[in-house]
């Protein structure tokens, strides 16, 4: 999805320092450094970015189409394409993702469950293999 375009702005940001008791809808990109008690969740319609930094918090579910997390989640983690989690990225619930990336250091508490690719659709990531 994004090797094709590229990812949108982020246009929203949560400071650290704000806490947002609720449920949390956003378009486009948003960046998390602050605490959420609530889900949050990207429109389906457009491509979606979500970053949790390092200092953030979320408690409830997460989703949106590229995540990227160095926080903490407390609650499941939808990416529905790209889920990257960087060496500070704390998890406790199950991760639904198409593609991983996953840096030295991150920690999940959950079941990691891959999407399956559409029909006829080619992954984003391959195996390299030796030809014997």
């Amino acid at each position: 999805m994004f090797g094709k375009k590229a990812p949108p702005p982020i246009k929203s940001l949560i400071a650290q320092g704000t806490r947002i008791d609720g449920h949390l809808k956003f378009t486009d990109g948003l960046r998390v450094d602050g605490e959420i008690a609530g889900n949050v969740t990207a429109d389906t319609e457009t491509n979606s970015m979500l970053v949790i930094s390092e200092q953030a918090s979320v408690h409830g579910e997460v989703s949106a189409d590229h995540v990227i997390i160095n926080g903490t989640v407390k609650g499941p983690v939808h990416a529905r394409e790209l889920l990257e989690l960087q060496p500070r990225a704390r998890i406790e619930g199950d991760v639904h993702y198409r593609v991983l990336e996953m840096h030295q250091g991150a920690v999940i508490a959950g079941t990691l469950k891959p999407l399956e690719a559409a029909a006829g659709e080619k992954p984003l990531l391959k195996l390299a293999t030796t030809a014997a």
